[in-house]
Parts: structure tokens; C-alpha cells; sequence
């Protein structure tokens, strides 16, 4: 997989993917914590160790060569082809590709794919109102 070709999206909108606002670029690494209250995205192909968090909004796209560890990741709409170590929070959409590796709980409020061959290790736990009849669409 190449990183600059993303896996086919399924399920998060693909104009959320192209409206990232952020990059940490392959090869780079981020410590720290990166926080906004902005409907902002940020891709992810090189490291970051440290809390993803969009307050409201937010797109987050771990790329193909991305590595996220010791983090708690929150936003709207999460897409992981890289490997993730830690807690994801996805209020509208979570999908997991075929090159995905999530170690750590993810949970979702409305929707979530799981591609054939993505590897998690951990909780997967729908936040949502478990007798609300599903909708369709997104």
C-alpha cells in the first residue's frame, strides 16, 4: 500500500479525507499531544506518541505507514490503514482497513467497517442507543 494512495474508503466520507488540514509526514515524529476545538483533520504517516483529540468535528486518517502509540484518539470520523497502540473514540464513523493494526479499545457512536484482514486486539464497543432502530445511510 502506498501511502499516498489511501485505501478505498468505505464508509468515512472521502471529502473528509481530502480536507486534512494537518500532516505528520512519513519518517517525522510527533511526542506530544496535538488538541483542537476546530473541525480540522490530520493524517498520520509518520510516528505520534501522544493524544489526538478534536473537541468537536475532526477528521483523523492514520496512513498506510502511520504509527500512533499511547494515545487516546477523538474525533468524528477515525480511518486507520496504519497500526494504532491505544484508545480510539469515533463519534461518527470508525473504519479499519485490511493493512490496519489496532492494539487497544475502540468505540463508535453511529458507524463502523471493519475491512477483511484488519487485526484488533481489543474491545470494540458501540456507544450508541443499543435499541434505536438502525438507520440507513450515513
Amino acid at each position: 500500500m502506498n501511502a499516498s494512495n489511501p485505501a478505498t474508503t468505505r464508509l468515512v466520507p472521502a471529502d473528509r479525507l481530502a480536507a486534512v488540514t494537518s500532516l505528520i509526514a512519513e519518517g517525522a515524529v510527533f511526542d506530544g499531544n496535538f488538541h483542537t476545538a476546530r473541525d480540522q483533520g490530520i493524517k498520520v504517516d509518520g510516528l505520534v506518541k501522544g493524544n489526538i483529540t478534536f473537541e468537536t468535528g475532526g477528521t483523523l486518517h492514520v496512513g498506510a505507514t502511520g504509527v500512533v502509540e499511547n494515545t487516546r484518539m477523538e474525533a468524528d470520523y477515525v480511518f486507520i490503514e496504519g497500526k494504532v497502540v491505544g484508545t480510539v473514540i469515533a463519534r461518527k464513523a470508525l473504519e479499519i482497513t485490511g493493512s490496519a493494526t489496532l492494539l487497544g479499545d475502540a468505540s463508535y457512536d453511529e458507524l463502523i467497517d471493519m475491512h477483511p484482514r484488519a487485526r484488533v486486539r481489543g474491545k470494540i464497543e458501540y456507544r450508541g442507543d443499543i435499541d434505536a432502530a438502525p438507520r440507513d445511510g450515513v
